[in-house]
């Protein structure tokens, strides 16, 4: 039983650790969280789930707070405060259709359930093929 096609699909807000940087987002209450090892993340200790870019929000005037950092393929977008530093959501390489949400950036009592997965981003492309993270962007109808 996979607990995330079980759980509600719920609202979450979240930001970075000033506040500057604040955000909605609607996924289920238990997510699969991916931890990955690419050499971003890993400096990080980035921890996300990903979920469609049409049900993430920045709010208010957010936007004028971030400042983003690409690499490598210049796919993904690494997004964080300009003013406290913290990437709590990001545009992924394997989900350019969607966003990477950092769970411990989400605001407690709407994560019911967080189950870890490990990415190897180190073996980028044998990772993305051998895992389903691609179509966890996807609509689930």
């Amino acid at each position: 039983m996979n607990p995330e096609m079980e759980a509600e699909t719920v609202v979450h807000t979240g930001g970075c650790h000033c506040k500057s940087v604040r955000w909605r987002v609607i996924a289920p209450s238990s997510v699969v969280v991916w931890d990955c090892n690419c050499s971003s993340c890993y400096m990080r200790a980035n921890a996300h789930f990903v979920v469609p870019a049409d049900k993430f929000e920045l709010l208010g005037n957010s936007a004028e707070f971030l400042t983003t950092y690409t690499f490598g393929s210049h796919t993904a977008k690494h997004t964080f405060c300009k003013i406290c530093g913290i990437t709590s959501f990001y545009y992924p390489r394997s989900n350019p259709d969607g966003v990477a949400v950092s769970f411990r950036c989400v605001d407690s009592g709407s994560l019911t359930h967080v189950e870890i997965k490990h990415f190897d981003g180190q073996n980028w492309e044998r990772s993305y093929n051998d895992s389903a993270i691609s179509s966890c962007s996807k609509v689930q109808k």
